[in-house]
């Protein structure tokens, strides 16, 4: 085993070689424990590429070439996503989508020094560009790209990037809605696909009509862990792998599935505390928008709220040729919400009233007063809601706005018209083929 012209590395301690009776007979065992991405690939025979094997099972298979490059990238102390791109420039970076990653942080960290930077200079803060010692000058990194560039720039570096959301609610039909990075309809960057995915796949979960800033204060668990679910798949993604990114979701389940394979033990991402995204800058850029969990307890946390709402595990799977990481989160036991706090506060109120010696006149008056309260209080929230939809810094028709707040496209129509009025969004276009989007800042 240290004999390096048979074998790269040596993995094994004296503890991983030991002996046991069995049934009277002593039994030698070697543990081979898992080598650090450092250290691999591992392989025999000074050939990488003849003498390079996976475990499938009960055999030994060949891996391909594919796999060594994915363990040559992986090896590397500092993050993929930091490679400065010199050959492109700040026009391949969409800037509506620079435009709404700044309105959002610039609501979660008011104030902050950054504010006034100019765009260039906030992309450099945030690792979206960087120096390079080649040239001198300032180019976009690879998470820039991936986050804010344009699909066809995106592949010039990664050609096998692709974005695919799928809801497949019909067995009738391939998918009842679909989303691709392809369509030339949307940017195709990875920032617009998070707010694009995420809000479908969580658009008929429950939750009280409660937001500040771009989330609601008061979501709840599942969705977070939904979210986190995406951004795990979107940052541990390997985006010079095959098949891209594929996200789908069914009546019972929730399926999300990336190029690459784990880069730490399954059983060490389970237990929490250790953490190593394959994209860390990418992580950076979501966590610094309240997107994303950095302390190595995202798997742990995602774990505990669907045992606790769905009353199941979620499954996560690992192939091989190509790599692949597989996620399943079963949503066909869902516990539900009780009444939000604030309902039921107001039918004590109500049955409070009912039960006091007013006159009848005095408590038609008070439950009216109440139901007019609550009747604007949820007016402020689905604006706020709808505000939280725009965010995304695209346009939105009416029937889709509605399909996310719950609300009639009548009734949506009226709501979005009084924000127009107000000018805090903008309508583009005229009747049935009318958008709206958030207005510019003057």
């Amino acid at each position: 085993m240290n004999n390096q012209n048979k074998v790269s590395i040596n993995l094994l301690l004296n503890k991983h070689v030991y002996t046991k009776e069995i049934e009277g007979k002593s039994v030698i065992f070697i543990e081979v424990p898992r080598a650090e991405r450092q250290f691999r690939p591992v392989f025999i025979d000074k050939d990488v590429f003849r003498g390079t094997y996976h475990r499938n099972g009960e055999g030994d298979y060949h891996c391909t070439k594919e796999d060594i490059s994915e363990m040559f990238r992986d090896a590397s102390v500092a993050s993929a996503d930091t490679k400065v791109l010199t050959e492109m420039d700040e026009s391949v970076f969409c800037m509506e989508s620079i435009k709404g990653y700044r309105n959002i942080f610039r609501t979660l960290h008011v104030n902050h020094v950054w504010d006034s930077l100019d765009n260039i200079d906030f992309l450099r803060k945030i690792g979206a560009v960087g120096l390079s010692t080649e040239t001198g000058n300032l180019h976009p990194t690879a998470a820039g790209l991936l986050v804010f560039g344009y699909e066809y720039e995106i592949v010039r570096e990664f050609p096998q990037y692709f974005l695919d959301y799928q809801e497949k609610f019909d067995s009738k039909i391939r998918w009842s809605d679909r989303v691709v990075s392809t369509s030339g309809e949307w940017s195709g960057n990875l920032f617009d696909f998070f707010f694009k995915a995420a809000t479908k796949l969580t658009s008929n979960i429950k939750r009280p009509f409660k937001l500040d800033g771009i989330f609601r204060v008061d979501d709840t668990p599942v969705h977070k862990a939904v979210r986190e679910a995406l951004v795990n798949t979107l940052v541990n993604a390997d985006y010079y792998g095959r098949q891209g990114i594929v996200i789908q979701k069914y009546p019972e389940k929730f399926v999300f599935e990336n190029p690459g394979s784990f880069r730490i033990p399954l059983q060490d991402a389970f237990d929490g505390g250790t953490s190593d995204p394959r994209s860390a800058t990418i992580l950076k850029m979501f966590s610094m928008i309240d997107i994303g969990e950095r302390a190595g307890s995202s798997i742990p946390g995602i774990v505990s709220v669907w045992e606790e709402n769905f009353k199941s595990k979620p499954v996560y799977e690992q192939t091989s040729n190509p790599s692949r990481v597989k996620t399943t989160l079963d949503v066909s036991e869902y516990v539900g919400l009780d009444e939000d706090a604030s309902d039921n506060g107001e039918l004590q109120a109500i049955n409070a009233i009912s039960s006091d010696k007013s006159s009848d006149k005095d408590k038609f008056q008070a439950i009216n007063e109440i139901s007019s309260d609550k009747s604007n209080q949820k007016q402020e929230n689905v604006e706020k809601e709808l505000l939280a939809i725009l965010a995304d810094k695209q346009e939105h028709s009416v029937s889709e706005l509605a399909k996310v707040v719950g609300l009639s496209p009548a009734r949506t129509r009226s709501i979005t018209a009084e924000l127009v009025s107000k000018g805090v969004i903008s309508a583009i276009g005229a009747n049935r083929n009318r958008t709206y989007r958030l207005a510019d800042k003057k």
